[in-house]
């Protein structure tokens, strides 16, 4: 029986295996400095090896929240309430790079630097979820589920399930890692979270190639579909809320393929210290991956009613001409 608590502490103790002290120094006791911003990039107690930015901090977290209270509002006026879990993953993701402020005022604090690292690293996982249950929904309003790879109605579930997968195999390292006594265990269990990184980003890549090939189909074999909204608003072209799964689609892979090689180089490497990096490489484009739905609201272009279709908008002008023609014979 899966249980969310189990794999939080799973996730927790694969997160002190990898980051904390005992994975640097098995069997050793490294005190911190008494002034921890003397040397930040050499303090062993000093997650970030570095002083937080309080600018940078706070440009991320107003941006990301702007975001997710314009997407709190949208899901009140448009509905798409199955788009609720990318919402609540952009609340908890502002929560861990909120969590900053407190690490630049207090750099060795291990309580804040853990619940920081696991609110930025696991929140994706519910824009990655949105895009799932996205394509599923879009396929399904534009009656095209044939030309997915992977049945509509089993595709969310599918890749949910990898995800699960890849998850538990970064806690397997972990557990690797913590049960190790010697540096070549605590290689191995890194090698092992390294490894579930990799194919989480696989997974993802298979899924952003899922709906490149649902879109060309589309696009060539239903040509009325295709085209039913041109000549209309952009927020009412379904065509547009394809794009935005798109972008939404690049900026997570950008930050999947950061992640994966942030941890092949060690927590300590050049790119997992770098405040920039960190920035510039998973921030930007998971904010990117989340904006784009502002202007782009899923329940602007998808009906709340399961049973409308964009079938129902192609058939409701023929039956609204035979009836200017019926009215115009009588």
């Amino acid at each position: 029986m899966f249980r969310p608590r189990s794999v939080f502490r799973c996730s927790l103790n694969a997160y002190l295996s990898l980051h904390g002290p005992s994975h640097r120094s098995k069997g050793s006791s490294v005190p911190c400095p008494a002034d921890p911003f003397a040397d930040p990039a050499h303090d062993p107690c000093n997650g970030l090896r570095g002083i937080a930015s309080n600018t940078l901090t706070a440009v991320a977290f107003t941006l990301i929240m702007v975001s997710a209270l314009v997407q709190s509002l949208s899901m009140l006026k448009w509905g798409a309430w199955w788009m609720l879990c990318l919402v609540i993953g952009e609340y908890t993701f502002a929560l861990g790079i909120g969590m900053r402020f407190g690490l630049h005022s207090h750099p060795d604090s291990k309580g804040i630097y853990i619940a920081e690292y696991l609110f930025v690293v696991l929140s994706p996982c519910a824009f990655i979820a949105a895009d799932y249950i996205l394509l599923g929904r879009l396929a399904r309003f534009l009656r095209c589920e044939k030309h997915l790879l992977v049945p509509a109605h089993r595709i969310t579930a599918i890749f949910l399930s990898s995800d699960v997968t890849t998850f538990l195999i970064q806690a397997a390292g972990g557990g690797v890692s913590i049960g190790s006594t010697t540096a070549q265990g605590a290689q191995t269990g890194s090698n092992i979270f390294l490894a579930g990184l990799a194919i989480q980003l696989l997974s993802f890549l298979i899924f952003t190639c899922t709906l490149l090939v649902f879109l060309y189909r589309v696009h060539k074999h239903e040509q009325q579909t295709w085209t039913i909204h041109r000549g209309q608003h952009w927020y009412t072209d379904w065509r547009s809320l394809a794009v935005a799964l798109l972008v939404s689609c690049v900026g997570i892979l950008i930050r999947s393929v950061y992640r994966t090689i942030e941890l092949s180089q060690g927590f300590e490497g050049p790119i997992a210290t770098n405040e920039g990096f960190f920035y510039g490489l998973d921030t930007l484009p998971l904010f990117v991956a989340v904006v784009v739905y502002c202007p782009f609201w899923p329940g602007r272009f998808i009906p709340p009613s399961p049973s409308f279709s964009i079938s129902n908008m192609e058939a409701a002008p023929e039956k609204s001409m035979a009836s200017q023609e019926s009215d115009g014979r009588a």
